[in-house]
């Protein structure tokens, strides 16, 4: 089985508890801090992508949101986020979505964004996306006055980096809130343009980056550079928009 046929089981295996999953004990993680929930279908849909991992690829490595890492024992690891969006999800909004992710020596080699109440699978190898198995492409856009942007939360920033976005979005067409990982799907498929986001964890942002990238579109950080671990995140549908965001946003 290929690791994407693969990646599309581990899928389904999270959906089966996700779709499911009614009202829910919902936790909070901060301990007080920031509020972060938690419920039991994000800890259940990891496990059940855990043990396919570990049945299927015993050597590969687990990193997962909810329950601890497994060390791999070879180049692979598995990054997993059960529930990206669970805000979306304890509201009953149907944009959350699972990320899965194969690193390779570190580096995100293939990607999946499954907004599962959607029934919509955006699949991405960095070279080539999909959605439901059929050819996804970025947008043409090329300048701010024409992007359709979006962040998850403006609220999320510090004082500075809200400073930048703001100036990000005067200039932009239109911007829309509250996507979380689906504004990316979106904008691999076309219909967003551009996302700025900050403060991101490796499991929020490693699947996204081979969807986007194989459908043609541009990762990296506000800087303009290809870091990505401090998590900030910029995305865009073609190089031009993306040097035009990073015009705006860097120091």
């Amino acid at each position: 089985m290929s690791f994407a046929a693969f990646a599309s089981r581990l899928a389904e295996a999270a959906r089966e508890v996700t779709l499911a999953a009614a009202e829910r004990t919902v936790e909070d993680k901060s301990k007080g801090g920031s509020f972060d929930p938690v419920t039991d279908a994000d800890r259940e849909a990891e496990l059940a992508m855990r043990a396919l991992i570990e049945a299927e690829y015993p050597a590969h490595g687990i990193n997962g949101e909810e329950h601890a890492a497994r060390p791999a024992r070879c180049a692979y690891q598995w990054s997993l986020d059960p529930i990206d969006g669970t805000r979306a999800f304890i509201c009953g909004l149907p944009s959350w979505a699972t990320l899965i992710a194969l690193l390779e020596e570190g580096e995100p080699i293939l990607g999946v964004i499954d907004a599962a109440r959607l029934d919509e699978l955006y699949l991405g190898d960095g070279k080539h996306a999909w959605l439901n198995g059929a050819p996804i492409r970025t947008s043409a856009c090329r300048t701010l006055a024409e992007a359709r942007l979006s962040t998850t939360d403006p609220f999320l920033f510090g004082a500075v980096e809200g400073m930048r976005f703001e100036r990000l979005r005067e200039k932009a067409r239109v911007t829309r809130y509250g996507l979380d990982a689906y504004g990316y799907a979106r904008l691999a498929a076309g219909q967003i343009d551009l996302v700025a986001e900050s403060g991101l964890k490796p499991h929020d942002w490693q699947a996204l980056v081979p969807v986007i990238r194989g459908a043609g579109g541009v990762v990296g950080d506000w800087q303009g550079g290809a870091d990505l671990s401090a998590g900030q995140i910029l995305a865009a549908a073609t190089p031009e928009l993306f040097a035009a965001a990073v015009a705006v946003l860097a120091d």
